[in-house]
């Protein structure tokens, strides 16, 4: 069955409220374990299509956010998920008081169990409301995004389309592009900036409702973090500000040589070569082939996730009008489905991206069926550890993509690699002041970013653009809105990929051995376990970074020299 035959049908919320209380029921009378697992079975099978059907419409509603159905569809899991969580929270409540919790903590991993605690404390009754708001935001702010239509040189563009001009080779082009792109941010800003301030008013509402100071200790309970918490993230941020920033700093030092510059504008930033970006050769279609090439020759297990991606037509990878912002995938568990969602257009990234998800979707295929069934995703900065080691496994094959310019490609890849760690922590930064301080103004907000940008990112030059000289560049970033606190994820796993590549690099034919264990662990480990599993640094342990930065230079310096210099 293809994604498109997949049968949708809203569920029947009355009856649906009577079968979980039935099901409750029956946990509570079960006489015996076998019973009370049987019953736990039964209830993970409802609740999984429950999530199949809002996945369902939440994927159909972002493949084209005009389409009136699935946008009502989407709006009604806005307002109904609230209600059934509550219905979902008294069911693990009974869970983890009956007196076969015992012999359930012998059977399955520990961070069901930690998830369900964190869970418990994170909801109320009392802030369904909040929630239902929360996701009407949501949703709005992903709705304005897709919605942009721009106009530049002959024809209108999307947010997601203009990243191809603004690649462009000639630099005056990617000036008018990116003139046009920023030009969008700064007209709706008063809409956006309204949006967050009402995204965090509710969230530190919420967070006040269930006793909470403000949203931050209430965010790292919805994110699941089991075995850090915001001091070592505050220590991680840190050592990135000493350890990368430097480097990051004599990158882009080395980036002006190549370009002839003295200053790295905003259009300048992402032209790594006076010549031109990599770029991949070919349609969507051919892409897709040669991955499919790629991945039959990096394992059998890979060749054989993709194929069942291509068959099923689990992917939809070309940017178009109305079609929601960024990347991502998801999984349909009813149908054992992951589903890959991107916005190609025709730059480097596109090769990014498909290899990042494909990392999501081979690890979430490759850990299934599992129970409950939640557990087949680790926590975010676990499973971002797949994606992007994924995108470094898949380095010997970017001659499909790039044929001669493949060397350049892995030289820029890894150059953004680096390159993020600063924005990922700054992000996160930025996060924890907004919601330190929910009565900030929009002005207040734009000045906290452009005041921590100039701490992890010196280099940046706003010449011309209004809107991000006055600190406005995290208006388009989607988690921000969408995620709170979900984006210190990325840096955490990227660290923990250049640690594979690093190995990868040195031959050792145990890398990718221990990256497909930890893809089939899925959510049964804790952060740091599953670092241990891989035979991978802790990145808040002493010395990993300071290592780690070091063996970033000497890369630099021995295995791409070429690519560099061209």
């Amino acid at each position: 069955m293809t994604f498109n035959s997949f049968p949708y049908s809203r569920p029947d919320l009355e009856a649906l409220q009577t079968e979980l209380a039935s099901l409750r029921s029956s946990l509570e009378t079960a006489p015996a374990y076998d019973a009370f697992l049987q019953t736990m079975h039964q209830y993970d099978d409802l609740k999984s299509h429950v999530l199949t059907m809002t996945e369902l419409a939440a994927i159909r509603h972002t493949l084209n956010t005009e389409d009136a159905f699935y946008r009502q569809e989407n709006a009604w899991f806005d307002e109904t998920m609230p209600l059934l969580e509550e219905t979902f929270q008294s069911i693990t409540d009974t869970i983890l008081k009956s007196p076969f919790a015992p012999q359930l903590k012998e059977q399955l991993p520990e961070t069901w169990f930690l998830a369900a605690e964190m869970d418990r404390r994170s909801f109320s009754p009392a802030i369904i409301g909040h929630l239902q708001k929360e996701a009407a935001l949501s949703t709005a702010y992903q709705n304005l995004i897709a919605s942009a239509q721009i106009p530049f040189q002959d024809r209108v563009w999307t947010l997601a389309e203009l990243e191809q001009p603004m690649n462009h080779q000639d630099p005056a082009v990617r000036k008018e592009a990116a003139l046009a792109y920023w030009g969008w941010f700064q007209e709706n800003e008063p809409q956006l900036q309204d949006l967050l301030q009402q995204l965090v008013q509710v969230r530190t509402e919420m967070a006040r409702a269930l006793g909470f100071e403000n949203y931050i200790d209430l965010g790292y309970l919805r994110m699941h973090r089991f075995d850090y918490d915001r001091q070592d993230v505050a220590v991680w941020r840190q050592q990135v500000l000493e350890e990368i920033v430097p480097l990051c700093q004599d990158l882009y030092e080395a980036q002006k040589n190549r370009l002839g510059v003295d200053t790295l504008p905003v259009w300048q930033e992402k032209a790594e070569f006076a010549d031109g970006n990599p770029a991949p050769c070919g349609t969507t279609e051919q892409m897709t082939a040669r991955a499919q090439e790629m991945y039959d020759a990096l394992s059998e297990e890979t060749g054989k996730f993709f194929r069942e991606m291509c068959q099923r037509r689990l992917m939809d990878l070309d940017a178009r009008k109305g079609k929601a912002a960024g990347g991502y995938c998801t999984w349909l568990p009813d149908f054992q489905a992951p589903f890959i969602f991107a916005n190609s257009n025709g730059t480097q990234s596109d090769v990014e991206t498909l290899t990042h998800e494909a990392g999501h979707a081979f690890q979430v295929w490759s850990s299934t069926p599992c129970f409950p069934a939640s557990l087949a995703w680790p926590t975010n900065e676990s499973a971002e550890i797949h994606s992007m080691s994924m995108e470094f496994f898949t380095w010997p094959w970017m001659e499909l993509f790039f044929k001669d310019q493949a060397d350049r490609y892995r030289f820029v890849h890894l150059s953004g690699a680096v390159k993020f760690l600063p924005y990922g922590v700054l992000v996160d930064h930025f996060q924890h002041e907004v919601y330190a301080h929910p009565d900030w103004d929009a002005k207040q907000r734009n000045a906290c970013w452009r005041r921590l940008e100039k701490q992890y990112l010196p280099h940046k030059d706003y010449s011309g653009i209004d809107v991000l000289e006055r600190g406005g560049w995290w208006l388009r970033q989607l988690h921000i809105f969408m995620d709170p606190f979900y984006y210190i994820d990325y840096t955490l796993a990227q660290v923990a990929a250049l640690q594979f590549l690093a190995r990868m690099l040195d031959g050792d034919e145990s890398a990718f051995a221990d990256y497909l264990r930890i893809c089939r662990l899925g959510g049964s480990l804790c952060y740091r376990q599953l670092l241990k599993e891989a035979g991978l640094q802790v990145p808040f342990d002493d010395g990993c970074l300071q290592e780690t930065a070091a063996t970033l230079r000497q890369w630099f310096e021995t295995h791409m020299p070429e690519a560099a210099s061209r």
